[in-house]
């Protein structure tokens, strides 16, 4: 407020009141007498902004009173203004001629009023834009005391003036022309003023909105949380940026969001008035944002989907998968039916033309509830077989491939469910449901097109699946159907053996390897035990498996001697991949791998096969072993009484290298030996070394003296079988060599006599051994093979007769000549032994031997369910 100089003078005002007891008045707050009514400014008045000083002027013209606020709008203190000529000391020298005619005026007794440009002194003002103002003066005359005339004078900064009305003019534009909500809120949370923006949106002109508060434009709740914030931002003077409110505008039911800031405003002296309200409607923008943020919700899936959909080659582990990713991020609750018909492994999905072939629910997640998905019909429980009705959505989102909305219960917890097909390749595999719960919110067109995203990605991966289960139980079943079946038995060997596909143990599908083992009985009680692996996986590793597995089958019948062996699976690996197959490995030998070897790389397109293998033939009349190896592991001997230990053979190169021949080592074995032979599989994985897994499988092999099928075991329980890696294959032998009594061996010499005697030997061993019955037919024919061996061998004839499952006779010479059996004619006189034979033994053939050859046949014992043919008859028949 203003003030007046604290020398009152004697008014000219009419009512007498003198201005000592006015001025008592202003600062007491008490009514003085007289007419008029003074009191005390308040606090926030205008006199706060506006800057107005008195001073008075004595009748010499100079200054005799200046009040506190002359001090602060000009800077001077009173005892330096008292006394001052206001005309030498404010104005310019160009004025002051014209402010001493004007003086002399007011002096004279006249009011005056104006606006005075005005100069501080220079002593008080350092800056020289600070020295130059511009005050309205409002001059009038008094009398003092002594009746002389003088004057008051009220001065205005007019620079204050200009600088309010320059901010009353922007607050105007700003609160009367801003596209934001401008409220102006007192201390009582009523609205003092809002501008038009606002009462556009609420309807109503801006004064229609005086007085009303938060609560007749807000629900309650958001009302009362709103007024909450305003009463605290009144209180504390902590401005609130963005904070977001949610209402309804009149006339619309449409749900409106608005960001708010508020602000505590103040008077001029520092007195909070009230709130100031900005608000903006971001409705438009929370829209967007929400559709921004359901896009990368929706990638974000996406690649959660890429990234866990598909790790597992199984058909159920691929749809839990899926159910995994969208539960709970996209859906409350989620199923998985797949074909029946798929699961079983049958090429095509039934039931694709009504959609109500049987299903079965191999995935059910839920983040509400554990019981049954009960969203489209009856409750299925995991596991089950079922099938949806013709005429039901699921129906017919099988029957169309494309999805379908179905609604919820009346009353159920499900507010809305897809049925989404899953189809992979054009091919409808199955269907997945998805379901949010009551309070959710409904799925839309976006979550409709992500929901056919997921259910086609885990549809290809399925499909994906169920064609590797398919080539992987083909693999495993050419893999089994070419390995030995059940125990094999072999003449003087107690034979064990296993063999665990790759993940067996895991319980994973994995590609079956080409790993393999057989036993093979070979003439005069000898055994071939063979142990192989088709380096790579899948179904063409065991088609070649299968081929060497057939061909080392066909060479051991041959009899040929183990390096020998070897040597011709080698040309065979070789011609596995070229396009004339393994046969031309037969026809070409040497040569077709030489002019391989010539062609330049770029053109040959044949595909490389590798295996390695252990080959080796057991003789259980000498108990000597004959091994070669080509590039497999060593075989593992444990002699009675002694420690384990790995057998010296040289390795070799793997199978399909070629150019390297294989070397033999012949072992004897002694009696109740055990010889194991095994694949990589078994002593090799990722956490375990090949040199520990040896030493693991040497130290395991502790007691030999056990059953053998007890021995295998302890070997795959206790080493590291079930990392699933690599097929398994083990095969175990037991040495039990033929009695001695059960061998006859003569030397007979070359000379007529000894066919009469080799049939005399024959008998009585027969005798000997209570083999009556076979004592004709094995005279007829050790006569025949005797006789052969004088006419067309060389050196001195062996004879030896082999008693175990069956009888074995066999005649050596040191001729190399091999025996042709040929069909003789109705004239020819001889020529028929060999046919004779043939009729009356249930095999026979020959061998080369590394001094000549051995001639046999083999006949079985009496009581067995081959019946023996009559020695008599076979001789008609020759005729």
């Amino acid at each position: 407020m203003s003030e007046i100089p604290a020398k009152a003078t004697e008014s000219e005002d009419s009512t007498g009141g003198s201005r000592d007891e006015a001025a008592d008045g202003l600062v007491s707050g008490d009514a003085p007498s007289g007419d008029a009514m003074w009191q005390t400014a308040p606090p926030g008045s205008m006199y706060d902004y506006i800057k107005v000083a008195s001073f008075s002027i004595g009748p010499d013209g100079l200054v005799d009173q200046w009040s506190l606020r002359a001090e602060q709008i000009f800077g001077i203190p009173a005892e330096r203004a008292v006394g001052m000529d206001p005309i030498e000391a404010f104005l310019e020298p160009v004025r002051r001629e014209r402010g001493q005619r004007k003086m002399a005026e007011i002096l004279d007794g006249r009011e005056w009023t104006g606006v005075v440009p005005f100069r501080l002194p220079a002593d008080l003002a350092g800056d020289e834009r600070e020295r130059e103002g511009i005050a309205e003066v409002y001059v009038m005359p008094t009398r003092t005391e002594a009746g002389e005339k003088a004057a008051v004078c009220i001065v205005v900064d007019v620079r204050t003036l200009r600088r309010i009305e320059t901010d009353l003019a922007a607050s105007q534009a700003i609160f009367g022309q801003s596209p934001f909500g401008f409220l102006l809120i007192d201390p009582d949370l009523r609205v003092r003023r809002a501008n038009q923006r606002f009462a556009s949106l609420f309807g109503g002109t801006p004064d229609d909105h005086r007085g009303k508060g938060v609560h007749d434009y807000l629900p309650r709740g958001e009302a009362e949380r709103v007024a909450a914030t305003l009463r605290r931002v009144l209180e504390t003077g902590e401005s609130i940026t963005d904070m977001h409110v949610t209402g309804f505008v009149p006339g619309s039911d449409e749900r409106r969001h608005w960001s708010v800031n508020l602000y505590r405003v103040h008077s001029g002296s520092g007195r909070p008035i009230g709130i100031s309200w900005l608000g903006t409607d971001i409705t438009a923008r929370r829209a967007a944002a929400r559709e921004a943020a359901a896009a990368r919700r929706n990638l974000a899936l996406l690649n959660e989907a890429g990234a866990r959909i598909g790790n597992s080659l199984d058909l159920e582990t691929t749809a839990r998968e899926l159910l995994d990713v969208v539960v709970p991020g996209f859906c409350d609750l989620a199923t998985v039916d797949l074909y029946q018909g798929l699961l079983a492994g049958d090429e095509t999905p039934p039931g694709l033309a009504d959609g109500s072939a049987e299903v079965r629910r191999v995935a059910f997640a839920s983040a509400v509830s554990d019981g049954p998905f009960s969203g489209t019909g009856e409750p299925v429980k995991l596991g089950a077989v079922h099938h949806y009705p013709f005429n039901s959505a699921c129906a017919d989102a099988l029957r169309t491939a494309r999805p379908q909305a179905v609604p919820g219960e009346e009353g159920g917890l499900v507010q809305s469910t897809l049925a989404v097909p899953m189809v992979a390749h054009d091919t409808v595999v199955g269907l997945a449901q998805f379901a949010r719960t009551k309070g959710s919110e409904p799925f839309g067109d976006r979550d409709r097109d992500l929901a056919v995203e997921l259910a086609a990605r885990a549809a290809v991966c399925i499909d994906n699946a169920r064609l590797y289960r398919r080539e992987h139980e083909r693999a495993l079943i050419l893999q089994r159907s070419l390995l030995p079946p059940g125990d094999p038995e072999a003449s003087g060997l107690d034979i064990a053996c296993r063999y665990l596909p790759g993940n067996a143990a895991t319980g994973r599908p994995s590609e079956v390897g080409g790993d393999w083992f057989d036993v093979i009985e070979l003439p005069g009680h000898r055994t071939a035990l063979v142990v192989g692996d088709v380096m790579g996986r899948g179904l063409r590793a065991a088609v070649a498996m299968g081929e060497l597995r057939t061909a080392v089958r066909t060479l051991a019948q041959l009899d040929l001697e183990p390096a020998e062996v070897l040597s011709q699976l080698d040309e065979i690996a070789r011609g596995l991949g070229a396009p004339g197959g393994p046969s031309q490995a037969f026809a070409g030998g040497v040569q077709q791998a030489t002019r391989a070897a010539r062609r330049p790389r770029e053109a040959d397109l044949s595909e490389v096969y590798l295996a390695t293998c252990v080959y080796a033939v057991y003789d259980s009349v000498t108990r000597r072993c004959t091994f070669a190896n080509a590039g497999h592991l060593p075989p593992v001997l444990v002699e009675p009484g002694e420690t384990a230990l790995m057998l010296d053979v040289p390795p070799g190169m793997p199978l399909g290298v070629g150019g390297e021949p294989f070397e033999e080592v012949e072992v004897e074995l002694p009696e109740g030996a055990l010889l194991a032979l095994y694949t990589d599989g078994l002593v090799e994985s990722r956490d375990h070394p090949l040199d520990e897994g040896l030493q693991a499988f040497v130290g395991a092999l502790t007691d030999p003296s056990a059953p053998l099928e007890d021995v295998c075991d302890h070997v795959l329980n206790t080493l590291d079988t079930h990392h699933g890696e690599d097929d398994i294959a083990l095969l175990m032998a037991r040495v039990q060599g033929l009695p001695a009594d059960s061998v006859g061996d003569w030397t007979l010499p070359r000379e007529p006599r000894s066919v009469g005697r080799a049939r005399e030997y024959a008998r009585a061993q027969l005798l000997a051994w209570d083999m009556e019955p076979l004592v004709d037919t094995t005279e007829l024919l050790v006569s025949e093979l005797v006789t052969n061996a004088l006419r067309y061998g060389e050196g001195e004839i062996r004879l030896r007769l082999l008693l175990d499952r069956t009888l074995v006779c066999e005649v050596w010479d040191s001729g190399l000549v091999q025996p042709r059996r040929r069909r003789a004619r109705d004239t020819d006189e001889g020529g028929r032994g060999l046919q004779l034979v043939g009729l009356l033994s249930a095999a026979w053939g020959s061998r080369r031997t590394p001094r000549g050859k051995t001639v046999w046949f083999e006949l079985p014992l009496p009581g067995t369910d081959t019946v023996l043919t009559d020695p008599a008859e076979a001789l008609l028949s020759l005729f």
